[in-house]
């Protein structure tokens, strides 16, 4: 399927992610904190990353300007899973460059969606 990176500072949430991911068929990538993250993307180059916002180290803003910033990582598609449901936070993480936006608590089958979405997407704009 996928190669995706976890960037996720909650070792519950990781590790849940983790396992359904894995499940779905994909290869995970885990990172406890967004400078790790950054690291894990330069060093592994994901086809997605889902990342946590609030973190130590960098903070989830960060990762994607980083990301994006770097030719090797800006065309992983990017995805923001967080607690911070906040209109001027979702508006804010698209506007810097997130491709999707989700909430905590979320539904498996929804996140399932989303990311076959993302990577049917991605894999469509690199052919293309």
């Amino acid at each position: 399927m996928a190669k995706i990176l976890v960037v996720e500072d909650e070792n519950d949430i990781r590790n849940n992610l983790r396992r359904f991911l894995q499940l779905e068929g994909h290869e995970v990538i885990e990172a406890e904190n967004g400078r790790r993250g950054v690291e894990q993307a330069l060093a592994q180059l994901p086809e997605l990353i889902i990342c946590d916002l609030m973190m130590p180290e960098l903070d989830g803003f960060a990762v994607l300007r980083e990301v994006r910033g770097n030719p090797l990582t800006r065309h992983i598609a990017f995805c923001f899973l967080t607690a911070s449901a906040e209109k001027d936070t979702r508006y804010e993480g698209l506007a810097q460059g997130a491709d999707e936006y989700m909430t905590k608590p979320f539904n498996l089958a929804e996140l399932r969606e989303l990311i076959t979405r993302m990577l049917m997407r991605r894999r469509g704009a690199v052919a293309g």
